[in-house]
């Protein structure tokens, strides 16, 4: 299972997810590693292999899954130890199907697990000798270590599942269970019954608070050096530094951008330049070379609210662009700053989450919903 262990590698300018577990590699003596793998069906193991060059590395122990009484091992600098009555669940075989279980759920498409719950649909849609022979393969074929965890239930494990695919008068695979009688299957077949009840009606609840992601494609505000305004600036109009005047207490800033930078700047006359350049980029550029103002970077995310806020409140053209995005994810690049641009995936993209706080606001108002 891959849970927040999510990672990436880079080929050909491409991101590849990943995902990461711990691994013994045998060379010499032991060493805990931690072993990769990738959608694309790589593995990283002291080099990327393929699955067949995997189970390779598995068959000559190079990739160890036993531990022999007395070994050496050592965790890369953190520790080194010897191996007194060592245990171990692996199996290079149990590994391999774990591994591949991960590359299908790294694509999203059905694992072992997966394939196991459709077959066993089937058999509960036709209950037929050749169905129910096909969903207990399919169950079979799950890595023993992810049995209990089929059904997502922790409380049941994966009880119904094996009585289910055993049927009445049969065996499951473990050795410890009875047959399976008559009440039990009874029983596995009301849970699955329950089950698919359960499955109905989440599958037809409406969230609470609306959808979790936007259904608007994403808007990318690609960096640009606008020197004026126009008469339809489309979402050119959405850049800090697009030349709309705002009026904050008693001075008037010819762009966001130069609020932005004069707000920062601690001393006065460089506010005050800053202020009145041509043009936003002058208007970073005075601030780069001046002293920034104490604790700027605990405040200036307010800052920037602030602006914002009274930009779209004083051009209701513009925010009316902004409100026309809908619930678009707002990508904003800025080749300058990795906090306020997005930069290609690279940035925290803060300029874009306020301008998405922004619009919210601005249809807040539009709808009549009071605030705080």
């Amino acid at each position: 299972m891959i849970g927040r262990r999510i990672t990436y590698r880079t080929a050909d300018g491409v991101r590849i997810p990943g995902t990461w577990r711990h691994a013994f590699i045998r060379n010499g003596s032991y060493f805990l590693t931690d072993l990769f793998i990738y959608a694309d069906g790589l593995i990283d193991c002291w080099g990327l292999v393929t699955i067949e060059e995997f189970e390779e590395k598995l068959r000559t122990g190079w990739v160890a899954t036993t531990l022999p009484d007395g070994a050496e091992a050592s965790a890369h600098g953190l520790a080194h130890w010897k191996f007194s009555e060592p245990r171990s669940r692996l199996t290079p075989e149990l590994l391999v199907a774990e591994v591949r279980d991960t590359i299908d759920q790294l694509n999203r498409r059905p694992d072992s697990t997966g394939r196991c719950l459709a077959a066993v649909d089937a058999f509960l849609a036709d209950r037929t000798v050749e169905n129910r022979a096909a969903a207990h393969t399919a169950f079979l074929a799950i890595p023993v270590s992810q049995r209990r965890y089929a059904l997502g239930d922790m409380d049941s494990k994966d009880w119904p599942l094996r009585v289910l695919v055993a049927g009445p008068g049969g065996q499951t695979y473990l050795p410890s269970d009875p047959s399976v009688s008559q009440e039990a299957y009874d029983r596995a077949l009301a849970y699955f019954e329950e089950r698919a009840r359960w499955s109905t009606e989440r599958h037809t609840r409406v969230p609470s608070d609306g959808p979790a992601a936007p259904h608007a494609p994403a808007v990318q505000l690609c960096h640009s050096y606008p020197t004026k305004p126009v008469a339809d600036p489309g979402r050119l109009g959405l850049r800090n530094d697009y030349p709309a005047s705002i009026t904050v207490g008693e001075v008037v800033y010819p762009s966001v951008a130069h609020g932005y930078w004069a707000r920062s700047a601690a001393q006065p006359d460089v506010c005050s330049a800053i202020t009145a350049a041509d043009t936003a980029a002058a208007a970073r550029k005075l601030a780069a070379g001046a002293p920034r103002r104490e604790g700027w970077e605990h405040v200036r995310a307010a800052v920037m609210t602030s602006l914002l806020r009274a930009k779209y409140d004083q051009h209701p053209e513009l925010a009316e662009i902004l409100l026309a995005t809908d619930d678009a994810t707002v990508i904003y690049d800025d080749m300058d700053s990795a906090f306020w641009g997005d930069n290609a995936g690279r940035g925290r993209n803060w300029t874009g989450r306020l301008l998405e706080l922004v619009r919210s606001e601005l249809h807040m108002q539009r709808n009549g919903i009071p605030g705080l």
